[in-house]
């Protein structure tokens, strides 16, 4: 649920020099969310180990301890990414069985915004024929018997279709539906991507909503715009 790594690690202070391979490791598996890695060493049944120094002679002191430094230091490094390596194998399983049920939420819910766009599509002709009328019907109510002026119907009428034309907001809408499926086919992180994507979704919805002017295609568009932040909300939970 982050929009980019953030990998925190507890483990025993006495290990603390392993955390940047750690980090590193679950660098290569994850690359978006909130992470939290948990390491206990269990040493029970560790060989007992006895050192011998020549304590008169003070470089054995700085040689044992540098051979320890570049050997032991590596060593329980290596094994603690091993085991980091199973746990990895194991969330990333985990992750693909959860990807799939978010990717098959997010696409019903496109479908939904696909048919709720095409009724949005559908009704502004009519919504233009039927201000017509009105503005016709208006006039002769005012004017009476006196001659209709019908270019100034055409005219008055034009400049109402022009304002409420969501023609060009309803292709781009189909455009980044388009996009947000072959999104969700790629093997790859999208996570940042649909963030982006979803904001053009909200931008194209908000400017739809902001053109309408019958109560229809403003429930419709109230519904495309839930879908939408539905969308975002589990794009949130994709990597």
């Amino acid at each position: 649920n982050n929009r980019y790594l953030d990998c925190s690690i507890k483990m025993p202070r006495l290990y603390v020099f392993a955390e940047d391979a750690i980090k590193t490791r679950v660098q290569t598996s994850i690359s978006r969310g909130k992470v939290d890695v948990f390491v206990s060493i269990d040493s029970s049944k560790a060989d007992s180990v006895s050192v011998s120094v020549n304590r008169p002679v003070a470089d054995g002191y700085y040689a044992a301890l540098t051979e320890l430094r570049d050997a032991y230091v590596e060593t329980v490094a290596a094994d603690i990414c091993q085991v980091l390596d199973l746990a990895l194998a194991d969330f990333s399983a985990m992750r693909e069985r959860e990807g799939q049920k978010l990717r098959e939420d997010i696409l019903s819910r496109a479908e939904t915004i696909g048919r709720l766009t095409s009724f949005v599509e559908e009704q502004s002709p009519k919504t233009v024929s039927e201000y017509r009328a009105r503005l016709e019907a208006k006039m002769r109510d005012v004017l009476q018997n006196t001659q209709i002026d019908e270019s100034r119907i055409l005219t008055e009428a034009a400049i109402f279709a022009d304002k409420v034309a969501v023609d060009e907001e309803t292709v781009r809408l189909r455009s980044h539906l388009s996009q947000l499926r072959e999104m969700l086919e790629l093997d790859v992180p999208v996570g940042r991507k649909l963030d982006f994507l979803i904001q053009e979704f909200n931008r194209e919805a908000n400017t739809i909503g902001s053109k309408c002017n019958d109560i229809e295609t403003s429930k419709k568009v109230i519904d495309i715009k839930a879908e939408i932040e539905k969308i975002r909300e589990q794009i949130q939970n994709l990597e």
